[in-house]
């Protein structure tokens, strides 16, 4: 039995060893993995980052960082800079899916393996792809919005050129038929507070008769929130997408009747782990489809534990 034991022990250590170099290369040297974000001007996109780092600390992995700030052209500068520093996988949350074509290709010829994060890079080699099923949420937000209100609605819509905002807005167009709501107008806000707030009190003064809004995102629907004032969640209702922590409060305060939660620690946690296995040559999971949830007063609390 002590034999046993002391074999099964020394198995045991070698386990937790391997474990622990489970972010190195076949060199032994820690791998460093490259996340290029759209912009962490958005708690959505900070959770995704930090939910990236918590895993690559797990992996013991180096993550690199960078910033795009909403500028797709700043964004392929910035990965080819990561090419050329080394990385061994470059994880991408592209501004604008054909924009990205460029760093993609930086990628392929440098053979660096790339993740794209949230939303689709197209035009260029992808080793995995982590996302949610943008065109369900869309669905989901209709159908929460025809529970809501009835009546005329407006639609906020993200970055033009993003794949998240096409898909959550074609998702969306696809569930209307589930309530008695008509879209009626419609704006760009590119998920951003402020431009949705100015739009949303333009839409108000052309659409005085506004029941309903749906934002492809938490902070656009935010703004709307705000310029509506009194109004919202009496008798105008507002349905968001993401599931921020600003977005769970409004729930909770009854300006916001729903938000699609996309968990984004998630989607950055298992981002980084194809991105390491990708960079150690392992085969990776080509989708890596992330839960959409929909969040409303009646659940959040399970939300904000």
């Amino acid at each position: 039995m002590k034999v046993t034991r002391r074999i099964a022990l020394t198995l045991g250590a070698a386990a937790l060893l391997a474990t622990g170099c489970s972010g190195t290369g076949a060199s032994g040297g820690q791998i460093t993995i490259g996340l290029a974000v759209s912009t962490l001007n958005n708690p959505f996109f900070v959770e995704l980052q930090q939910g990236a780092q918590e895993m690559a600390n797990q992996l013991g992995a180096k993550l690199t960082v960078v910033d795009a700030q909403n500028d797709a052209t700043n964004q392929v500068n910035q990965v080819q800079t990561l090419v050329t520093q080394g990385v061994k996988a470059i994880i991408l949350n592209p501004v604008d899916s054909k924009q990205a074509a460029p760093a993609a290709k930086a990628a392929e010829m440098a053979n660096i393996p790339l993740i794209s994060v949230d939303r689709a890079v197209e035009g260029g080699k992808v080793a995995a792809e982590v996302a949610s099923n943008n065109v369900s949420g869309g669905s989901l937000a209709a159908i929460e919005l025809g529970r809501a209100t009835s009546g005329e609605v407006a639609h906020l819509k993200g970055i033009s050129g993003a794949s998240a905002s096409r898909d959550r807005g074609q998702g969306f167009e696809q569930g209307l038929n589930s309530g008695n709501i008509k879209v009626v107008a419609t704006a760009v806000a590119d998920f951003d507070r402020a431009k949705a707030l100015n739009e949303t009190t333009n839409l108000l003064q052309g659409h005085p008769s506004l029941k309903g809004i749906f934002a492809e995102n938490d902070e656009m629907a935010l703004g709307a929130i705000k310029a509506l004032g009194a109004r919202a969640g009496k008798d105008v209702m507002v349905v968001g997408f993401d599931g921020t922590p600003d977005g769970l409060k409004a729930i909770q305060d009854g300006t916001l009747a729903a938000t699609i939660a996309q968990q984004p620690k998630l989607l950055g946690s298992k981002a980084v782990e194809q991105a390491v296995k990708a960079a150690k040559g392992e085969a990776v999971q080509q989708v890596v489809d992330v839960e959409v949830k929909v969040i409303t007063k009646q659940n959040v609390a399970e939300f904000t534990k």
